[in-house]
């Protein structure tokens, strides 16, 4: 969606948070996720179940929003599949800079490019997407690889142009943690990468409001299709004593929502192509573009954080507002 022409008109034009409700199989509202505690139930298309965090770890927490973006393929081609592949990363751009509302920051969640075997390619797209990305009026913008950005080198175009594979940073009360389960093209986190993290937790205290954001889902979702990480169970084991952790992952390119215990995995739409439901296929691939509902499938979310309530408030957003 681009800006519009006219001061006028721009406040028509512009997305606004909670325009778009469309969260698949809980009727059209906008899901509700406790920080890990509690999500919505699989049986209960009603009102989502909230859970409550520690006092301490919230007295001095605020309320924010951010954005995810995912799996947006830079360098794709395939016009049965999406032929604007060149034009729907700037009209997602253009759609979150159109948000009345600028989130605290942006977040993508790997694939930011399309494998390649030729190196130099690889970072001819990464330099592309960055100048795209950099038109995003937010001053914060966190990127993930994904394993179409770094299995085939280790990650190091993708070092040379975002910064480090895994790391932390914290925002308004709520410790983020970003893991890197794409670099090893076996699809693991990797024990050197587990001691840092269970180094890092070691730190907070067991209530304390963690988000991890990672590329591929860490339980298995559909192993046959690439759709796990091997030692996930590792990572959620580690997660598991602090009550208030919810992840946030991409490579799917669909929402899906799943519970491994109290840990609540919100995965999100992809920005260039959108998948099939996990094994509903004989064979994973993208599904054709529909010309009468051209970018369907397609989407980013914003997320709101109180952190005080102990809730995730997720929205998602179209590419191109209908």
């Amino acid at each position: 969606m681009g800006k519009s022409d006219s001061d006028s008109d721009q406040k028509d034009t512009s997305l606004r948070r909670r325009d778009f409700m469309k969260l698949a199989g809980l009727g059209g509202v906008v899901l509700v996720s406790g920080l890990g505690v509690r999500s919505y139930a699989a049986d209960d298309y009603g009102a989502p179940r909230i859970g409550a965090m520690g006092k301490k770890a919230t007295e001095t927490a605020q309320e924010f929003y951010f954005v995810q973006l995912s799996d947006t393929h830079w360098g794709f081609e395939g016009p049965a599949v999406n032929p604007d592949a060149q034009g729907t990363l700037e009209k997602a751009v253009a759609a979150v800079n159109g948000l009345e509302d600028q989130p605290d920051f942006v977040v993508f969640t790997g694939d930011l490019t399309h494998t390649t075997d030729d190196d130099k390619e690889r970072e001819e797209r990464m330099k592309r997407f960055q100048d795209i990305a950099s038109r995003l009026k937010v001053k914060t913008v966190r990127y993930l690889a994904g394993e179409h950005d770094a299995s085939l080198d280790e990650g190091a175009a993708f070092q040379k142009f975002f910064g480090k594979l895994h790391y932390t940073f914290d925002h308004k009360g709520v410790h983020f943690i970003v893991l890197d389960n794409v670099s090893d093209p076996s699809a693991i986190v990797g024990d050197a990468q587990l001691v840092w993290l269970k180094a890092d937790l070691k730190k907070l205290r067991h209530d304390a409001p963690i988000v991890v954001l990672t590329h591929r889902p860490l339980f298995d979702l559909a192993p046959d299709w690439d759709w796990a990480t091997r030692d996930g169970s590792k990572v959620v084991d580690a997660l598991m004593p602090y009550a208030n952790v919810t992840v946030f992952y991409g490579h799917i390119h669909q929402e899906n929502h799943h519970m491994t215990g109290h840990i609540a995995h919100h995965s999100a739409k992809g920005l260039m192509f959108a998948l099939p439901a996990p094994m509903s296929v004989a064979k994973k691939a993208p599904i054709p573009w529909d010309a009468a509902a051209p970018y369907k499938g397609l989407g980013f979310r914003d997320i709101e954080a109180d952190v005080k309530k102990a809730e995730y408030e997720i929205t998602e957003l179209p590419v191109v507002k209908a």
